[in-house]
């Protein structure tokens, strides 16, 4: 029942998100800016790591878009309240964990579907990186992804308009852009800061998937990075599922 309760909300809102195609391509917009006018400054550049400035960027920016757009998806829950639809899903018998689990399915496919089309351009541009870890790079968006739209969505249950909502979100993802290193490595950055760096998770996949994309997948980053993800998302598909329990969703 489980299974065919997250199919069921799955389609639900992926039909819905289809039907938005504007939506579904302005979301890639802002990496693919980063991409066409910031990647070309990094050209030729000494970044202090292996690969070209390509094999840098493009990993940073991936989860970039998960970052950003996961963190963002809680405001449909926002609005659902407000127009009855979480009352309503609440006499059902589907599962609350179905509920959130094809919620965040969702909006892990719209997001690797967007860092596939940011990959193309990217090869365009001049990217070039192994296969299997261009592959690697998808499956951390989609971890990613189910992690902070689980948070997002149970931010949201507990807050009633986006005033509130939006400006915690910048609060929570600004500091954690800046120091994961999405852009380019902290150790580029003074000691202290590379340090303060790995307090935030975002930094073991960002470091991970940049070792993917050189062709190195038997590394310290690797392993990290695999642990903190997937740890991560489970510890956040949790605490979602809880709220959307005790919150009556």
């Amino acid at each position: 029942m489980l299974l065919h309760d997250t199919a069921l909300i799955y389609g639900r809102y992926l039909r819905q998100s289809l039907r938005s195609r504007f939506a579904l391509l302005f979301g890639v917009l802002m990496p693919l800016l980063y991409l066409l006018f910031f990647g070309p400054l990094l050209t030729g550049l000494p970044l202090g790591g292996p690969g070209s400035s390509w094999q840098l960027l493009v990993p940073g920016l991936l989860l970039q878009l998960g970052l950003f757009g996961a963190s963002f998806a809680g405001f449909s829950i926002i609005i659902e309240k407000g127009q009855g639809v979480v009352e309503r899903m609440r006499v059902t018998p589907v599962s609350r964990l179905a509920l959130l689990l094809g919620r965040v399915l969702r909006d892990a496919t719209l997001f690797v579907f967007q860092a596939v089309l940011l990959v193309l351009a990217a090869l365009v541009m001049g990217l070039r990186a192994p296969l299997p870890g261009v592959l690697i790079g998808f499956a951390f968006v989609a971890l990613l992804t189910v992690s902070l739209a689980a948070l997002s969505y149970a931010l949201a249950m507990r807050m009633e308009t986006p005033q509130t909502f939006g400006p915690t979100i910048n609060a929570l993802t600004l500091p954690s852009m800046l120091l994961s290193g999405l852009m380019l490595p902290m150790t580029l950055g003074p000691a202290w800061l590379d340090v303060l760096s790995h307090l935030t998770p975002f930094r073991y996949l960002v470091d991970a998937v940049r070792d993917a994309y050189v062709g190195a997948y038997a590394t310290a980053h690797m392993l990290y990075g695999v642990v903190v993800a997937v740890g991560f998302a489970v510890l956040a598909v949790t605490v979602g599922t809880r709220v959307f329990r005790t919150a009556g969703a």
